[in-house]
């Protein structure tokens, strides 16, 4: 009962945490409109929510300061990989490649997270969950419309599969449970971590960086500029690592790669709602293929755990 209860409540933070993550497109594309670089958007965005959760953070560590020097290399490969590498790589594979493309390669990460569980630990996939894999792949493919419009260059291929490494990276550095930092302090120091290799990538000119202080247009009204970078900090950014981290390590990194596939669904639905952004028909159908897939995968995973056995009854003589 405690294990149902368990998965369900990861469910539930692996949807809210996608569904999160799923705003970033309204909020940022606000901010690109009047001027922004998608750098400086991403930099201010990781930097903000690294503040915001930051007292928080001290609060829950106090007094176990020994537990954040323990998971010194996983905070660093999180902060460097998960968050600031896979942002800078997925920015220079925007550059050379179609955004469906860069989408699709960066989240080809859940396909490596499959075969790393594979070759490290030896959980070899169920046909159940093979099959899932495959099926949501399909339908991701048909939301991002990758075939329509699609531009490929070798290097920008590059660039989405290190993009793709450090995704694949947020779900198994977060899946570890063993005298692993809790959610919200993962989330902060990664966080933190992430916001200072991106601002120094801006310094040194790697990714553009462009600000602007005007109001802008979110979701058919003029507002503040503050408005949509608060909703990139505290919701796509604070909010949607804390639930995700906490959401893979009850559901483990395979299951919850595949839920945080969700993100891109809810994507369309906010630039639908907010931005008058209509999906087609094929999107529409490739969402459901998306879903179809995730059931699969978790309903492969259900079945690939392992039940301990019952112990024998004692003998009569013994009783």
């Amino acid at each position: 009962m405690l294990d149902r209860r368990a998965g369900l409540t990861g469910l539930l933070l692996a949807l809210a945490s996608a569904a999160a993550f799923g705003t970033s497109g309204v909020f940022a594309s606000s901010l690109l409109a009047s001027g922004w670089s998608a750098a400086a958007a991403v930099t201010v965005r990781v930097g903000v929510a690294a503040a915001v959760l930051t007292v928080p953070a001290l609060l829950q560590l106090r007094g176990r300061w020994s537990l954040l020097r323990a998971n010194a290399g996983s905070v660093l490969a999180f902060g460097l990989l998960a968050v600031a590498g896979c942002q800078l790589a997925y920015f220079l594979a925007i550059g050379r490649l179609s955004v469906g493309v860069a989408l699709l390669l960066e989240y080809s990460g859940v396909v490596l997270v499959v075969l790393w569980t594979w070759l490290r630990h030896g959980q070899l996939p169920s046909p159940t969950t093979a099959a899932g894999v495959v099926v949501a792949v399909v339908g991701l493919v048909l939301v991002l419309d990758v075939v329509g419009g699609a531009r490929i260059d070798l290097l920008g291929v590059f660039w989405g599969l290190l993009a793709a490494v450090g995704l694949a990276v947020y779900f198994v550095v977060s899946s570890r449970t063993d005298g692993a930092l809790p959610p919200l302090v993962s989330a902060w120091a990664g966080l933190g971590i992430g916001a200072v290799v991106l601002a120094a990538a801006a310094v040194v000119g790697v990714v553009p960086w462009r600000t602007t202080a005007v109001d802008v247009d979110l979701a058919g009204a003029r507002v503040s500029w503050l408005v949509p970078v608060l909703g990139l900090s505290v919701v796509a950014a604070a909010f949607a690592y804390a639930t995700g981290v906490a959401a893979i390590r009850r559901l483990g990194s395979r299951t919850s790669s595949f839920v945080g596939l969700t993100e891109v669904l809810f994507a369309v639905l906010f630039a639908w709602f907010a931005l008058a952004e209509q999906p087609g028909p094929v999107q529409l159908v490739g969402g459901a293929v998306v879903l179809a897939g995730i059931v699969l995968v978790r309903a492969g995973e259900q079945r690939a755990v392992p039940v301990e056995p019952l112990p024998e009854p004692a003998p009569l003589a013994q009783a």
